[in-house]
């Protein structure tokens, strides 16, 4: 598959600049695989979509505030820096982007809050917007956590061109959530709420919980025309002994297997048994999905609708098929659906 295959107009005010007011209710295309069907729903319909036995794979990587604003010494200049990894916690390495990135320099001094509570020094410049920075903190770890989560501000993405708010703090998090360490969410999950998972749960269908830690490697533009030239970076991931279980049983059942997210999917796809069952997993993943791709853990999928040429994209029409996933991105223009973070979201099946 060739990059330009991927593209599509997709209108300006068609980007959900704000979440639904109530998770569960934004909109929610269903897609039918075997036949190319297009239902139109609201979310809270999923429960509908599910029975006893079915394992729904979801992400709890857990959002940090991960974009800092700080100033440069002696000059004073505004600096944003994103805080994309930490490379190593007893030196307080971590790998970040900075904007601008003309500005800085190996052995600059950046300053950030009020009293200049954190500051940290250039070491590396590894590309030219990523760095290396070290914090130069004293005291506990824990305290330096402490004092970087307050600084920090949500990094909701920048194509919505406005600051964060009040409101993205609590909605630009899935309400399961759990091990922090994520600088985008798992967009997905973003519509399930409390409610909706005790539905599903009354009806007997088990979560299992797996771990991506999202990076910006997951939104990287891909440069090349050849998908297959294109390099992810590598996320951190982690599946346990009980999500692949749950997972196994819902295999050996014939049972329905949903993958809650792109994110999801590239976890569980990055450890597979040769008999196509889920192993436990502890490490690094890159692994980037487009068409064509042999499935072997889910037969389901809820994803957003995602914008062109994204690797996203690529991942769902490898799953849901290239013509047929392209159509219904078609249909939801039409339709007016709502795209990207905050938007609607779709069920293959």
């Amino acid at each position: 598959m060739k990059l330009s295959q991927f593209k599509f107009k997709l209108p300006s005010e068609l980007i959900a600049q704000y979440p639904a007011e109530n998770r569960e209710d934004a909109r929610l295309m269903v897609l039918h695989r075997d036949t190319g069907e297009i239902e139109h729903k609201v979310f809270s319909d999923i429960v509908n979509y599910f029975s006893d036995g079915d394992a729904l794979v979801m992400n709890n990587t857990r959002v940090f505030p991960a974009r800092l604003f700080g100033n440069k010494e002696k000059t004073n200049a505004k600096i944003e820096v994103f805080l994309l990894r930490e490379l190593n916690r007893e030196s307080l390495l971590w790998d970040v982007l900075v904007d601008p990135a003309r500005k800085i320099r190996i052995g600059n001094k950046l300053y950030f809050g009020e009293n200049d509570e954190l500051v940290a020094e250039v070491i590396d410049n590894t590309t030219s917007r990523g760095r290396t920075l070290r914090f130069l903190f004293e005291g506990p770890y824990e305290e330096f956590r402490k004092t970087m989560r307050e600084l920090g501000e949500t990094p909701i993405p920048k194509y919505l061109g406005r600051p964060a708010e009040p409101l993205d703090e609590e909605r630009f998090q899935t309400v399961y959530a759990k091990n922090e360490g994520a600088v985008s969410v798992p967009t997905a999950g973003l519509h399930f709420s409390k409610s909706i998972m005790k539905r599903l749960e009354l009806k007997g269908v088990n979560f299992a919980e797996v771990t991506l830690h999202v990076g910006l490697g997951t939104f990287r533009q891909v440069e090349v025309e050849d998908l297959t030239k294109h390099k992810t970076d590598s996320e951190q991931a982690f599946i346990t002994q009980e999500a692949a279980d749950i997972v196994n049983r819902s295999i050996d059942a014939k049972k329905r297997v949903c993958a809650v997210g792109t994110t999801a999917m590239r976890t569980i796809e990055s450890s597979v048994s040769t008999d196509g069952h889920l192993k436990p997993f502890e490490g690094w993943t890159n692994r980037f999905i487009f068409p064509p791709y042999e499935f072997s853990i889910p037969n389901a999928m809820i994803s957003n609708l995602h914008a062109p040429e994204s690797t996203l994209l690529m991942t769902v029409a490898a799953f849901g098929g290239y013509d047929k996933v392209m159509e219904a991105y078609k249909v939801a223009i039409k339709e007016k659906y709502r795209f990207m973070a905050y938007g609607d979201a779709m069920l293959i099946i």
